[in-house]
């Protein structure tokens, strides 16, 4: 799931790498879903299953807000932009 999370990122028009060469949005925010994962205590399939829960309380508001925040958003944005591929 992982790796068509970021295929499907890539095709959306995300960054695979800055202009210096390194890893950029697409690697980003697949290592932020693994990151969430271990947070949450689960793989990926059971964050899918859980999406709308996790989002909740990772977004503004949420319990888990102050992670969600982190990063200028990204955790919160990798989140959304997994529903997303979800829905797809």
């Amino acid at each position: 799931m992982k790796d068509k999370f970021k295929q499907w990122l890539a095709n959306k028009g995300y960054s695979l790498e800055t202009p210096s060469g390194k890893p950029s949005t697409v690697y980003d925010y697949a290592k932020r879903i693994d990151k969430v994962c271990q947070w949450e205590s689960m793989v990926w399939s059971e964050l899918a299953a859980n999406i709308e829960r996790i989002i909740n309380e990772y977004n503004t508001g949420g319990v888990k807000s102050e992670r969600g925040d982190m990063s200028r958003r990204a955790v919160i944005n990798a989140l959304l932009r997994f529903k997303e591929f979800l829905s797809e």
